[in-house]
């Protein structure tokens, strides 16, 4: 693929069939450099056919063209080659001319199409379907320019676009640029719709959608050469409405990124697309910017009030790609992390600017860092950079390591050069690499530059390497020593997997003030740091290293007693480190149990949320020991209720975000350890709802509800929020149905779910959220997998039209379990099978069942006796 460069893709696409097959012809005009003479050319292509190839060459001023005599498909390298009969000669100006034709698929991957239900009559031109209506968008990212046209698709072989495309002329068409033109077809009903060209940007970039649009249009506040720009969110007709809290965002984040990194936004339009069917949650198409529904909808009188959180920060993860990721490009996808590590960190950065109140990186350490970490502590973990081979290694790798992981150690840099400095550096890197494709080491020559620091010796190994340390802390008298080894959760590192000495930036808190003392790095295996007060001290100060820490037994506790000391960050992160600990045999559950009884005070839902999430995660293991799981369903109850019946269930006018978010996340714990009234209430206001009074449900309390309703009402409340998915017209209400669904508690239940999941009525971007749920709940966790066992085919053949869907599927359905027995039985069951594009997935999957089963053998009697002897059991 090496002997041909392309320059500019004009590309036309017409003659679509809306309906029957959804076919396509299309017209693909290749401007290239050919470097050397040759009589093939190979390019990407997948499930399309070429119908004829020519190239015209302007050689020696002569002008001659070439037929291809031979076109052969490659079906599983996903590339076509176009053979020659005489041999094609250098130039700088060759012309190829590819005519094709293509299905417009269902699998949310490259040119397809999404079903949806209209709220109001839709143009008589939209296509129905067994009474779905049908809009048409693009997803390339990673692989999949391929499927829609002939291109050479690698990140690295950018070029400019024309495109043009032929739709009704009743429905709306959008692309990367603005319309150049719109002309009548020759077919009556149809008009051409050209778009100006594109800067030069990599195929992954290219998008087009056409269908029944609307828009609510904002502009921004800077001037960009002397005019606003007009920021649009675009729905199907009937829902733009819910697209203004997106573009109130939008404008002010476009308007920040071009202050932050010192470059104006590079095109003329921002567009954002609500697209129904999805496979991620977001993809930056240069200038239109795709989205999952939920992703960028919000309905402030019936969205739970956490998805303001979600679209605000997906809007600025996906705005901040227009600079980091389309403007400048990762050379190949070993270094993804580029691109989402630092659009993660960046989105966050911005959210936190406009809602300074949110506390967006208390949140962070509670949910990403903590996610990062989980994936992070496994054997089969991946370093930062990963080397790929294809297209489906790549899709496995938009996992917790390039996002989270990717995130937390910029985080951590950006603490420690400081945020400005940082900024200016990544400002630099992006004026001296605009328009090209970059690499990790030119980041970190940038930010050398602009930091005076030699940010390559520090970060390698954060990068390059495998995992994470743990920092053991030894006490003496007015000093400390520190070592760092690396953490697995299974707690038997070896010395062969213990080799990388990491940079860690200790963030030492010290004093009765807790006033930061200078900050040192710990750059070897371990050393003493003197003149420490004892009466306080404390690592990672905020959580911005990314590091566990191992504190002895009653510093631990001295720090539970110091919280006024303490940071929202520092307590998130002080309580999932304990957990950590106690699972990977550093610490243990009742040292873990014994610091987070004296949280029961705590007024932060942040640190709520972190609590909730480390004690339901040792409630998953230790499900199936009777006494165990009764007694810490106790502990749990006896923590919650003072903070549950405190908070109460209405939301007062003018409350505060965290405060809302906290009193769902209180009421779902409290029910799901059993708190009587709690759980009375929710069936109350359910039969309430039920009757009509929609009101007494508040959309933030949606989930927790249905949660309760589902687990304590057998089958007539599993039909009942059934009813509720399938007749709601709220957006993300659909989604907490689906969800809560998965709580039922009996195989039968569990079974007839699963069956439901996969009929017509689910669509396949929410078929993982299901088997999700399902597999939290321990009653129904084996019944799940005995399910797919028996299903496998037809689950196989429903999602792997997309690899990133059944990957996604695998993941969440089988990763809960703690059982050697289960690890065995599913080893078994994909031995011999074509694992490609999970296999990295099932090697996770196995990692984690180990650590929990050896944690719980390891851990079940000292937990059973403090339990005991604290009254729980």
């Amino acid at each position: 693929m090496t002997s041909v460069k392309p320059k500019n893709y004009d590309l036309k696409i017409h003659d679509i069939e809306l309906g029957g097959k959804f076919s396509y012809q299309g017209t693909v005009t290749i401007e290239l450099v050919v470097r050397k003479p040759t009589t093939e050319i190979t390019l990407n292509a997948y499930q399309l056919q070429v119908a004829s190839a020519e190239i015209t060459t302007e050689h020696t001023k002569f002008e001659q063209t070439f037929k291809a005599s031979n076109i052969n498909y490659d079906e599983k390298a996903r590339r076509v080659t176009l053979d020659f009969d005489a041999e094609v000669p250098p130039t700088p100006n060759g012309k190829l001319v590819i005519r094709f034709s293509g299905t417009i698929n269902d699998t949310m991957a490259g040119f397809y199409r999404s079903k949806y239900k209209p709220t109001i009559t839709p143009a008589t031109s939209v296509p129905e379907v067994d009474g779905n209506h049908y809009m048409f968008s693009t997803q390339f990212e990673s692989s999949d320019a391929r499927r829609a046209f002939p291109c050479w698709d690698e990140p690295n072989l950018k070029a400019t676009f024309d495109f043009a495309i032929e739709v009704p002329e009743d429905q709306t068409a959008l692309s990367n640029m603005p319309e150049k033109s719109v002309e009548k077809s020759d077919k009556a009903g149809f008009k051409v719709v050209s778009f100006e060209r594109t800067p030069v940007m990599s195929t992954y970039l290219l998008a087009w959608a056409f269908g029944d649009f609307e828009y609510v249009e904002d502009f921004t506040r800077r001037k960009y050469h002397g005019k606003s720009l007009p920021v649009r969110v675009y729905t199907t007709r009937g829902l733009k409405e819910q697209g203004r809290f997106a573009l109130e965002n939008a404008h002010q984040i476009v308007d920040l990124f071009s202050e932050v990194f010192r470059i104006d936004y590079p095109l003329p339009k921002v567009d954002l697309l609500a697209v129904h069917e999805f496979s991620h949650g977001a993809m930056e198409n240069w200038g239109l910017i795709t989205y999952r529904t939920t992703a960028v909808l919000f309905d402030e009188a019936t969205s739970d009030h956490k998805f303001k959180r979600r679209v605000s920060y997906v809007v600025a993860h996906e705005l901040a790609h227009q600079w980091f990721g389309n403007l400048v490009t990762m050379d190949w996808w070993s270094e993804l992390w580029l691109n989402e590590g630092f659009a993660t960190w960046v989105g966050w950065f911005a959210i936190n600017h406009l809602y300074p109140n949110w506390n967006v990186w208390g949140y962070f350490v509670q949910d990403g860092m903590q996610m990062a970490f989980q994936l992070d502590s496994l054997r089969n973990s991946h370093p930062i950079e990963v080397p790929v081979r294809d297209a489906l290694e790549v899709d496995q790798i938009f996992d917790a390591i390039s996002y989270l992981k990717g995130s937390s150690v910029i985080r951590m840099l950006a603490a420690h050069l400081g945020v400005e400095t940082f900024l200016k550096g990544v400002s630099d890197y992006l004026k001296a690499h605009a328009y090209e494709n970059a690499t990790t080491n030119d980041l970190w020559s940038a930010l050398s530059n602009a930091s005076g620091k030699d940010v390559t010796q520090f970060m390698d190994a954060w990068i390059r390497k495998i995992g994470f340390p743990v920092v053991t802390v030894a006490e003496e008298l007015g000093q400390i020593g520190v070592k760092q080894t690396r953490f697995l959760l299974t707690g038997d590192v070896k010395p062969e997997e213990d080799e990388t000495t990491w940079w860690v930036p200790l963030g030492l808190s010290a004093g009765s003030q807790a006033a930061s003392v200078e900050a040192s790095a710990l750059a070897s295996k371990e050393e003493t740091v003197r003149n420490i007060d004892e009466s306080f001290y404390k690592l990672n100060k905020d959580q911005t290293g990314y590091f566990r820490t191992n504190y002895p037994p009653e510093r631990l506790a001295k720090l539970g007693h110091a919280a006024e000391k303490l940071s929202v960050e520092d307590r998130i992160g002080l309580i999932g480190d304990a957990s950590a600990l106690a699972k990977s045999g550093h610490g243990t559950t009742a040292a873990f149990l014994a610091f987070v009884e004296g949280f029961t005070n705590e007024q932060n839902g942040l640190v709520w949320d972190q609590i909730t999430s480390s004690l339901g995660g040792i409630r998953t293991v230790f499900a199936n020991e009777e006494d165990i799981a009764k007694g810490l369903k106790s502990f749990t109850l006896k923590l919650v209720s003072p903070a549950v019946e405190k908070i109460g269930w209405e939301f007062p006018a003018n409350e505060d975000f965290l405060t809302g978010q906290m009193r769902a996340n209180l009421i779902s714990s409290a029910a799901g350890a059993g708190h009587q009234a709690v759980i009375q209430e929710a069936q109350k206001r359910f039969s309430a709802y039920q009757s009509g009074n929609k009101n007494v449900v508040h959309p933030s309390l949606r989930r927790p509800i249905f949660d309760i309703v589902v687990r304590e009402g057998g089958e007539p409340a599993y039909e009942s929020i059934k009813q509720e998915y399938l007749n709601t017209t709220s957006i993300d209400g659909k989604e907490a149905a689906l969800y809560s669904l998965g709580k039922v508690q009996t195989d039968e239940l569990a079974n007839a779910y699963l069956d439901f999941l996969f009929s017509s009525s689910v669509a396949t971007q929410d078929i993982h959220s299901g088997a999700g749920s399902l597999a939290a709940n321990a009653k129904t966790r084996l019944a799940l997998w005995q399910w797919i066992k028996a299903h496998w085919k037809m689950v196989r053949d429903r999602l792997s039209g997309n690899m990133v869907v059944l990957d996604r599927f695998v993941r969440l359905s089988l990763g809960k379990f703690t059982d050697l027995e289960v690890e065995k039985d599913i080893a078994g069951f994909f031995e011999g099978k074509d694992n490609k594009g999970y296999d990295r997935t099932l090697r996770v999957v196995a990692d984690t069942i180990k650590g929990n089963a050896k944690y719980k053998e390891r851990d079940a009697a000292i937990v059973r006796e403090w339990l005991g002897a604290h009254g729980y059991l």
